[in-house]
């Protein structure tokens, strides 16, 4: 086995990765072709990335001309700790007010380390307030590429 293939993640690993971890390094592709990167705060939607932003922020516009998008989710600080997920995919825009409410609720929830049951219900004003200028994105994965350098201090399996 390589050492590649080794370190990948299954996908209940991603699964887990993607509930634990709350920001992404989300990147969009500018007019030029240049990549805009910007860390972002995430949430969950069937198991799917989701993300909201508002409506005339430079990530809005670079999706509307290009929806391809690459999403970076990582934890650990020392090399033996690193785990990452690398998704590939395509920003559907989710504009039904009642959907981005959703999500924003989701992503504040998730960025307040709040319980998914509970609490959170306590933000809905604000995510109302601040969601009026939002829309929010559901990404569709097309390609996902996942590391678990834990994975390098057990012993290789043939």
């Amino acid at each position: 086995m390589n050492q590649r293939a080794r370190i990948a993640m299954s996908e209940e690993e991603v699964a887990e990765l993607l509930r634990e971890c709350r920001k992404l390094q989300l990147g969009t592709i500018n007019p030029d072709g240049t990549p805009h990167m910007v860390t972002m705060f995430y949430g969950l939607v069937d198991g799917r990335v989701a993300f909201w932003t508002y409506g005339k922020a430079q990530k809005r516009r670079n999706i509307e001309r290009d929806p391809r998008v690459s999403c970076l989710i990582e934890a650990g600080d020392d090399y033996f700790e690193l785990r990452g997920v690398l998704i590939y995919g395509t920003a559907r825009l989710i504009d039904a007010p009642a959907e981005v409410l959703d999500v924003g609720m989701e992503v504040t929830r998730r960025m307040a380390r709040l319980p998914v049951e509970g609490p959170a219900e306590e933000l809905r004003g604000y995510v109302e307030h601040t969601g009026r200028k939002r829309v929010a994105y559901l990404v569709e994965p097309t390609r996902v590429v996942s590391w678990d350098h834990r994975k390098l201090t057990a012993p290789a399996t043939a």
